[in-house]
């Protein structure tokens, strides 16, 4: 029965899941934030691009 008690008492896997969602969040948040620097970033090479004169 002691067994049983501490086997539902023991929260050392809540930890580690809550920890494996949190870093799941940041990089997803990583990925779209660099998605959208990326886009931008284009954006800007292609109006430089088009502000040089032709050669």
């Amino acid at each position: 029965m002691k067994t049983i008690s501490r086997f539902f008492n023991d929260e050392s896997g809540a930890t580690a899941i809550e920890y494996g969602l949190l870093a799941a969040l940041i990089g997803v948040a990583i990925i779209s934030a660099a998605g959208t620097v990326g886009d931008r970033l284009g954006f800007t090479f292609a109006d430089v691009s088009a502000a040089l004169p032709a050669t």
